[in-house]
């Protein structure tokens, strides 16, 4: 849901960086961000405030697929951002599993460690898009 200033401004961010990685981008970022916008989309159609104190199962599973992607970006490619995006990722995956487990953290702290993973996945698949375009300009192919 589109409906605060703070989940605006992080849609916003999410575009700049996917259009980032896009046009300045090698393939494995082009995919990074294109799983993670994806992975936005979905979390925007699942989200719900009907329970909010319960496990939050189609959450659970972009989260899980999208930390595949990054697996999967960090196996297969030879940059070191999908890494990063994994470990930040792993942070997301793991604050479902706090919930899962019903260790009952406060959901404001459950919040803040999602967002901060999304943040930090983001800082992630742009730093790499930045780094393969400085990459393509230092051998004169961009």
């Amino acid at each position: 849901m589109l409906d605060t200033l703070h989940s605006q401004i992080g849609f916003a961010l999410a575009a700049l960086v996917a259009v980032l990685a896009f046009l300045k981008g090698d393939e494995p970022e082009r995919i990074g961000a294109g799983a993670f916008v994806l992975g936005v989309f979905a979390t925007l159609l699942l989200q719900g405030r009907s329970d909010l104190t319960g496990p939050r199962w189609g959450l659970i599973a972009v989260d899980l697929v999208f930390l595949g992607v990054c697996v999967a970006l960090a196996w297969k490619s030879r940059r070191s951002w999908p890494v990063w995006a994994c470990g930040f990722q792993s942070l997301a995956v793991t604050s479902h599993l706090l919930i899962l487990v019903d260790l009952r953290p406060p959901l404001a702290a459950f919040y803040v460690a999602i967002n901060v993973a999304g943040y930090g996945v983001l800082a992630s698949i742009a730093l790499g898009a930045l780094a393969a375009w400085g990459d393509r300009r230092a051998a004169g192919l961009d």
